[in-house]
């Protein structure tokens, strides 16, 4: 990986974790519990994708981040309505 590559991995890292803190964040302040579950969910779904990258098994991590942003999107729905 050169440094651009390095870079653009650092920033989507560190907004995809300001997402997931933030929608726990709101399922804690809003008292929303199924927010907060869903996206303490992905927080722990994303992280077990770490360890299909490091074992270098790339359909296992697709498979994980595509549940991952499913959990996501199921805790913006639950704020929303």
């Amino acid at each position: 990986m050169d440094s651009v590559e390095k870079f653009a991995l650092s920033i989507m890292l560190l907004f995809g974790a300001l997402i997931v803190a933030g929608l726990m964040a709101i399922g804690i302040a809003w008292s929303n519990k199924p927010a907060f579950l869903y996206a303490l969910a992905s927080a722990i779904v994303v992280w077990g994708s770490a360890f299909a990258v490091l074992f270098n098994k790339p359909t296992i991590y697709g498979a994980l981040l595509v549940v991952a942003g499913l959990l996501v999107a199921a805790s913006i729905t639950t704020i929303v309505t």
